[in-house]
């Protein structure tokens, strides 16, 4: 069973989302933190793992990933907040 994962990204002043989906977390932050992610990423400088989803259905990531791309930033920042309260950087 392939896992997939929706991720939420931010800068170092936590002003800032990016929200995105794969299927090696992993790879994909080591990506952004090399500037190879989004040019989104690149731009704002989002490159702080603060929250993630794991689906083992990728349909339902998709959904999950567009669904929260919807929000306000203050749902977000509260999705956050329940398990990351600090919105520290998380580590893999």
């Amino acid at each position: 069973m392939k896992l997939s994962y929706v991720y939420i990204l931010t800068n170092k002043y936590r002003t800032t989302f990016y929200i995105g989906i794969t299927g090696n977390l992993n790879e994909r932050i080591v990506q952004h933190r090399n500037n190879a992610g989004s040019k989104f990423t690149i731009k704002y400088n989002t490159k702080d793992l603060i929250y993630f989803e794991e689906f083992s259905d990728i349909n339902q990531a998709i959904l999950r990933e567009k669904q929260l791309k919807n929000w306000h930033h203050d749902w977000k920042v509260n999705l956050i907040k329940e398990n990351n309260p600090t919105l520290k950087t998380l580590q893999l």
